[in-house]
């Protein structure tokens, strides 16, 4: 009688480990399912039964990348100061890049032909842009800074987004106190340029 195929959560959860880590160390390039699969100790088949295809499995690190980001805002606490939880939720946001770069450019940079997201990932990076929103309103309502919360949203990820490409390529500098400095200033920058109307 043949062994029954044990397609577990856990194994799921391997596999994605697998896959984000071989992304990190093999790149783009170097990501194909059967490498994943043998890092995983799996077989290729058992890796397409659980996410489709590579498309699938890049999907779903695509979406871990969503998951573990806002599981980090999440524990944000709220300073009761409403400009100091935008900067902080973008100091998460740093934070984040720099721990997972590879999850980071799955999630904003789309290296991947084959994956084009659809409605559910748009959606997905939706629920980490309406954080933002939400507190640029608590900010708009604070009288601190004046505008358009979802295009305020939108300048400040897409500026977090921008700084992140830098520091990732080596144009922010060359120690973490002056990437740090240089991103306060940015994020600084732009809050003061959003005063109240």
């Amino acid at each position: 009688m043949p062994r029954t195929k044990q397609r577990t959560p856990e194994l799921r959860d391997r596999v994605l480990d697998v896959a984000i880590a071989t992304l990190a160390s093999e790149g783009v390039i170097g990501f194909t399912t059967r490498r994943v699969a043998q890092e995983a100790e799996t077989s290729t088949p058992a890796v397409y039964e659980l996410f489709g295809d590579k498309a699938g499995l890049v999907r779903e690190v695509f979406f871990e990348g969503f998951r573990v980001l806002r599981r980090r805002f999440d524990r944000l606490e709220d300073s009761g100061d409403p400009r100091l939880n935008i900067i902080r939720a973008i100091e998460v946001f740093h934070q984040f890049v720099r721990e997972n770069p590879v999850l980071a450019d799955v999630m904003f940079s789309r290296p991947f032909a084959d994956f084009d997201p659809g409605p559910s990932e748009l959606k997905a990076g939706s629920a980490v842009r309406e954080f933002i929103v939400e507190r640029v309103q608590r900010c708009i309502a604070a009288g601190v800074i004046g505008g358009n919360e979802t295009d305020i949203a939108h300048v400040l990820l897409a500026l977090a987004q921008g700084l992140a490409a830098q520091e990732t390529a080596g144009w922010l500098g060359t120690s973490k106190a002056s990437v740090d400095r240089r991103w306060a200033l940015a994020v600084r920058a732009v809050l003061d340029g959003l005063g109240p109307e």
